[in-house]
């Protein structure tokens, strides 16, 4: 599908966070949503870099905060229409997450998120 602007693509973020329960939004800690083209090295629809919580430690409170980023350009070559792009943006901010909580690719798939 033809790439939609930033802002309407940010919307769209903000509504798939507004979808994870209540209760694992209150847990993410130090972490950075942001919305970028694309990745430039690596064909990504998404990206989590950080220290997922359950190694965090002494994290300690000057950490920088963990990343998820969007790639909007990618997500909207990899969509067909709007609903499309839509759930491929929860599933990406699904999955970015859940390697903020720990958990890996291989237990995504397992529970269907891929």
């Amino acid at each position: 599908m033809d790439a939609i602007d930033e802002a309407t693509f940010e919307r769209h973020v903000g509504a798939a966070l507004d979808q994870l329960p209540e209760e694992l939004g209150r847990l993410l800690d130090n972490v950075v949503i942001l919305v970028e083209d694309r990745h430039p090295e690596e064909d990504l629809l998404g990206l989590y870099e950080g220290i997922p919580l359950t190694e965090r430690g002494d994290y300690g409170d000057l950490a920088l905060p963990d990343r998820i980023t969007l790639y909007r350009l990618a997500l909207c070559d990899d969509a067909e229409d709007l609903d499309h792009l839509t759930e491929e943006i929860l599933v990406t901010v699904v999955h970015e997450v859940a390697h903020h909580f720990g958990i890996d690719d291989d237990r995504l798939h397992e529970l269907g998120w891929d």
